[in-house]
């Protein structure tokens, strides 16, 4: 009997919720800037949701997201992936459920998750007085 690897995802929609919550209201409570969330639940299978949000500064990104990485293990008892924690332009935190992408400012406008991610859900930018007259 072949049995497959078992996935690190609970499956407890209220623990799911719960997570969400907690990383939304740790980035407010250090003050992340235009902090979004984009449920993927029955649109991707890496993640129920995806939380995007900017810092001033590289070290304001890096303590948010140290702070959250701690909030989550004394909370959940889970430990985090952090990715770009040195450099702090752009720090990306999975925590199986619930990924959340820290951005300075700058980085944040010339990746423009939120669009690739909003599946159509985001608005379009109006067109352009050039692209009326066409």
């Amino acid at each position: 009997m072949v049995t497959s690897p078992q996935s690190p995802r609970p499956s407890d929609p209220a623990e799911v919720e719960a997570l969400h919550r907690l990383i939304l209201a740790s980035l407010d409570d250090d003050q992340a800037v235009e902090t979004i969330s984009i449920p993927l639940a029955g649109k991707s299978s890496i993640a129920d949701f995806m939380v995007i949000a900017s810092g001033r500064s590289t070290r304001q990104v890096a303590s948010m997201a140290m702070k959250l990485a701690e909030k989550i293990k004394a909370e959940f008892g889970r430990s985090v992936r952090i990715e770009g924690l040195p450099t702090a332009d752009w720090v990306l935190i999975d925590a199986n459920d619930v990924i959340v992408h820290l951005f300075r400012p700058e980085v944040r406008s010339f990746y423009n998750l939120e669009r690739m991610w909003a599946f159509g859900d985001a608005p379009t930018p109006p067109a352009s007085p050039a692209d009326r007259n066409l």
